[in-house]
């Protein structure tokens, strides 16, 4: 099955008034490149977020970005309310006696008063966090896979798209080849024979066997033919597979011997039909190319 390396999966989930959130972007690379976002004090849950990544993932430059909003429980066992006391009577002893009955204390912005809240307290924010997180993570990277696997769809589309177009190229070449040395005797035995009528001598056909038989070894392009067209079986076999696997770096390790296969053949044809059919061919390769490069 084909999938995209460009793709999108968020996950949210709030309990005992605390929010969690975690999000998953990842676009094209050509390895797995993971970068985890958390608040400090989750900071210790970097390593085990990108290892559970890697079991999920196998390419793609992958940002994970994670988000905790604490509430309820979580933030009441921590204030300090010895210090918002403190803190409160300071605010009201130091209003003025005319505005003080007016004015009001906004107890969520008291929140974020520096020692309201309880001091360095990691350990315990991972302990609440941490299986939370981990279920987040995991539905986060279904959504993400279903995306890919979306876009991986469109993406086999063109890639069968350019490997049915190349083997009518390469059938093309094939039926081609074989007449190649027949013109080749062709012309050559005419271009002879009227070069020899000129001075009254005649042709020995052995000379033109030998000729023809060093043409035909020097543009024998068989083996070629048959190495491209194996490549191509191999190239099916991987987009129409159904095992799960990435094939991305495969692919595009076979794009670089079709090529191989592709210039040979061009290096040894001096037919006009059989150029043109390899030009295509090429550039088709070239294509499947760009498409693997977006394929995990």
């Amino acid at each position: 099955m084909i999938r995209s390396m460009t793709g999108f999966g968020a996950s949210h989930r709030e309990v005992d008034g605390s929010r969690f959130s975690v999000e998953i972007r990842s676009v094209n690379n050509k390895f797995l490149k993971t970068t985890v976002r958390l608040p400090d004090e989750l900071s210790s849950l970097e390593t085990e977020l990108e290892t559970k990544i890697g079991r999920r993932l196998n390419r793609g430059s992958v940002i994970v970005t994670v988000r905790w909003v604490e509430g309820g429980a979580a933030i009441a066992a921590r204030i300090d309310t010895a210090a918002a006391r403190a803190s409160i009577e300071q605010l009201v002893n130091g209003m003025p006696e005319s505005i003080r009955d007016r004015c009001t204390i906004d107890l969520a912005t008291m929140l974020t008063v520096p020692g309201i809240v309880g001091g360095d307290d990691s350990e315990a924010a991972v302990g609440i966090a941490k299986p939370v997180l981990l279920e987040l993570l995991d539905e986060a990277c279904d959504r993400l896979i279903e995306m890919r696997e979306r876009e991986g769809a469109g993406l086999l589309g063109e890639l069968d798209s350019f490997g049915t177009r190349m083997r009518e190229r390469l059938e093309t070449v094939s039926d081609r080849a074989p007449r190649v040395v027949e013109l080749y005797r062709d012309r050559l035995h005419q271009r002879v024979e009227s070069l020899l009528a000129e001075v009254g001598a005649s042709l020995d056909q052995s000379d033109l066997v030998r000729e023809v038989a060093i043409f035909a070894e020097r543009s024998d392009i068989a083996e070629e033919i048959t190495r491209l067209d194996g490549h191509l079986g191999q190239f099916f076999d991987l987009i129409g597979g159904e095992d799960g696997e990435p094939v991305g770096r495969t692919l595009d390790f076979l794009t670089q011997e079709m090529l191989r296969e592709a210039n040979t053949i061009a290096s040894k044809s001096a037919d006009s039909e059989i150029t043109r059919s390899v030009v295509e061919v090429k550039g088709l390769i070239d294509r499947i190319k760009e498409q693997a490069a977006n394929v995990e």
